[in-house]
């Protein structure tokens, strides 16, 4: 089912485009990957998706729903969100537990389910030990991990990540590579997901979209690429 699409969008931040023909669409259940050389205005793309910008031409649609109806539920873990300094005061617990308020009220009363989903999405990190830590505390690794935590608290049918894997270790990033798979295939979520390291995700993948300079000088999407039945996944 497809869940959004981007239909003719041109965007810039100046008189100058820095995207043009932008045409692709976002289907349900998905791990795609977008990639593209630096200053490839991937995490621009990003933004226009999600709505904090808007196009100069084209659309931005989301025509999918959640499982059950209603608009999917959207979990975003932007570029280098984890830069809390080492005076940051919250918890690991209580910045992760946060997210579940985006299921609800601020003023609610968490519930049993809310604890049970804010525990499961710290082991599923393995950042449960770390849990009464204080995030200032933390490494870079770390504190992206707690980041992407509180995404996967709030039980999200989307998530869109922008360079998740900044700051983890080899293992770390083969962990949380793995884990995106297992929300994908098991959960049937949506994973979106701006990266460098291609050669490490690519088993996992259902589709690359790459960004690729024009002949003038800007930037055009998308060289979309389809890699199921081309890499075998690792054990």
């Amino acid at each position: 089912m497809k869940l959004a699409s981007m239909n003719g969008v041109l965007f810039g931040y100046s008189d100058t485009p820095c995207l043009e023909d932008v045409n692709v669409s976002i289907e349900s259940g998905e791990f795609i990957a977008i990639t593209g050389p630096n200053g490839a205005s991937k995490t621009t793309m990003l933004k226009l998706l999600l709505g904090s910008l808007k196009p100069w031409q084209g659309k931005v649609e989301w025509t999918g729903a959640a499982t059950g109806g209603g608009k999917p539920r959207i979990g975003y873990v932007p570029q280098q969100v984890a830069a809390f300094n080492s005076g940051f005061p919250s918890k690991v617990l209580e910045f992760v537990r946060s997210g579940r308020y985006a299921s609800g009220s601020w003023f609610r009363r968490l519930t049993k389910q809310d604890h049970e989903l804010t525990e499961l999405a710290l082991r599923q990190v393995g950042m449960w030990e770390l849990r009464h830590r204080r995030i200032g505390e933390l490494s870079g690794g770390q504190k992206q991990r707690i980041c992407i935590a509180r995404a996967l608290a709030g039980q999200p049918d989307v998530l869109v990540l922008d360079e998740p894997a900044t700051g983890m270790d080899a293992d770390s990033r083969a962990g949380f590579y793995r884990l995106m798979d297992h929300c994908v295939k098991e959960q049937g979520m949506t994973v979106l997901m701006v990266t460098h390291d291609l050669e490490e995700v690519r088993p996992y993948l259902n589709r690359m979209i790459q960004l690729e300079r024009k002949e003038h000088g800007g930037w055009k999407c998308c060289t979309t690429t389809s890699c199921s039945g081309h890499f075998v996944p690792v054990s």
